[in-house]
């Protein structure tokens, strides 16, 4: 708001805008005396000033690899005492990251330009009774032996899965599994108006498997199922 204020003062005013804003006239004065003498920050925010040298300063004398951990286990060492919370927050606010090893793996590939199915939800996920809204999604989970995929249906009234399935590799089959095992689970009447829902996806071969009406996803299932690795599109009803 601040940053507002600067960009909008000399055409509108500062107490007009303060006005609209639900920002009190005084507190405009305020930060801008703080800025022009940093002795009247809070203690805290000074210590965090103070605090981010001193963290920059170890990340980039470690060929900036060093994450949370080692970043603060190098200023405990060095009589630096600091929270380790309080030295991942500053390396989020200066937008720095340790170095991760392996590759990374994405299940969301976004693309807004992409056509969608309409969304019958529109973020409303409540239900006044059971098998009225299933909501799905999948994501991945480190183990051992590797990152296995996760799909699973949650019917918004109990808040609950109903279904799930697990896979080694990001194929269409395994989210059709999942709502498969929901519907022999719950069992929905035909015509009920269950709507489906999962969240907007760009891919060809997911699109398909989270469109499918809940009549025919057994016919569905017999066709190829090309591999996909972005989530899902908006809902599917039947």
């Amino acid at each position: 708001m601040i940053a507002f204020i600067d960009a909008h003062r000399a055409v509108y005013g500062v107490e007009p805008i303060c006005r609209v804003l639900p920002i009190a006239p005084s507190t405009y004065p305020a930060h801008a005396a703080r800025r022009a003498d940093p002795k009247r920050l809070p203690a805290r925010a000074r210590r965090d000033a103070a605090l981010m040298i001193e963290i920059r300063r170890v990340y980039e004398a470690n060929f900036c690899v060093y994450g949370v951990r080692k970043v603060w286990r190098q200023l405990s060492r060095e009589g630096i005492r600091v929270a380790r919370c309080t030295v991942a927050r500053l390396m989020r606010a200066m937008g720095l990251q340790g170095a991760v090893r392996g590759k990374p793996v994405r299940t969301t590939i976004s693309d807004t330009a992409a056509p969608c199915p309409l969304d019958r939800v529109n973020r409303q996920f409540q239900a006044p009774r059971p098998n009225v809204l299933w909501v799905s999604d999948f994501t991945y989970v480190a183990t051992w032996v590797g990152f296995v995929y996760v799909a699973f249906v949650i019917d918004a009234y109990a808040r609950r899965i109903v279904g799930w399935r697990v896979s080694r590799t990001a194929h269409a089959s395994f989210v059709l599994d999942a709502l498969e095992q929901a519907l022999h689970e719950r069992r929905p009447v035909q015509g009920s108006g269950l709507v489906h829902h999962l969240d907007r996806g760009v891919q060809p071969g997911f699109k398909r498997s989270s469109q499918q009406l809940c009549a025919p996803i057994s016919a569905a299932r017999q066709r190829p199922r090309p591999v996909f690795s972005t989530q899902a599109s908006y809902a599917a009803c039947c």
